[in-house]
């Protein structure tokens, strides 16, 4: 499931290729992946300059020009695609805006995801429910550990519950986290002192850093000759690597269930 950095990974790299375009056409193969009958989704968009590119937690806004909002979320089997109907991806695109300069913007894998045309008050709904963002300036070493300890749980459910700590992580990057910070993610949140929580929060802000810039863990090119995008797989040192050896200390890599998710650690260098 594409998490923090594959999303603004997304935006970055969307920005300059939609930003201030006209949506020249618009077509919907899976009604149930958008929130309006089709006839209302194309005549609000078609027409409209996507005005920016903006992400919030696992989520990619599209606002455009006559003030609604084009709402992804990506879920589990979601991809995007730029470019021209020849350079199309062989997949089945659930929606597809048109530009002008005859590029499309395909969503693919949008079975359990969706976009949504939503005003700024429905949007709102959705996402003000969401725990802060772990670069939100607000969200203080102090306030993190106070937010982790009130979860109670594993840090592997804490990190990855979206409405309680901090949104926008998910499987693979709770563990890289946990990793990073010389953590078990099989800890509790209420038995870390004060040192291990700051060391967590630095850990998370270092890691989803680096996986942004390095394009995410996602390997599906967003356009032809796209290398950037799933390039910081290779560099995952837990995630997906269960019986490989560590890349600090040569021990094998544990692959576990946690809270029903798959869970990734190293019981040498993780506490």
């Amino acid at each position: 499931m594409p998490e923090l950095p594959e999303m603004e990974h997304y935006r970055e790299a969307l920005i300059p290729l939609v930003a201030g375009k006209t949506i020249t056409a618009a077509d919907v193969e899976r009604e149930r992946t958008i929130n309006v009958p089709v006839g209302v989704f194309t005549q609000s968009v078609v027409g409209q300059q996507i005005v920016t590119v903006k992400r919030r937690a696992k989520h990619l806004l599209f606002p455009l020009a006559n003030g609604y909002t084009l709402h992804l979320h990506l879920m589990l089997d979601g991809s995007m695609f730029y470019g021209t109907p020849e350079q199309k991806q062989n997949r089945t695109a659930q929606v597809t805006l048109a530009f002008q300069d005859g590029r499309m913007l395909y969503f693919h894998g949008l079975r359990l995801g969706y976009l949504h045309l939503q005003t700024e008050v429905e949007l709102a709904e959705v996402l003000d429910t969401l725990a802060p963002d772990p670069f939100d300036p607000q969200l203080t070493p102090g306030l993190f550990a106070d937010r982790l300890r009130g979860k109670r749980a594993t840090l592997k459910a804490a990190l990855t519950d979206q409405d309680a700590v901090v949104s926008g992580i998910g499987n693979c990057y709770s563990d890289e986290i946990c990793f990073a910070a010389g953590l078990l993610p099989t800890r509790r949140t209420t038995g870390l002192n004060d040192e291990e929580a700051n060391r967590l929060y630095g850990a998370m802000r270092s890691v989803l850093r680096a996986a942004t810039d390095g394009g995410g863990y996602m390997e599906m090119p967003l356009y032809a000759g796209d290398t950037l995008t799933g390039a910081f797989n290779e560099r995952c040192a837990v995630y997906d690597r269960g019986g490989e050896p560590c890349v600090r200390c040569g021990s094998p890599i544990v692959f576990a269930t946690v809270n029903s998710r798959k869970c990734f650690y190293c019981t040498t260098c993780q506490q």
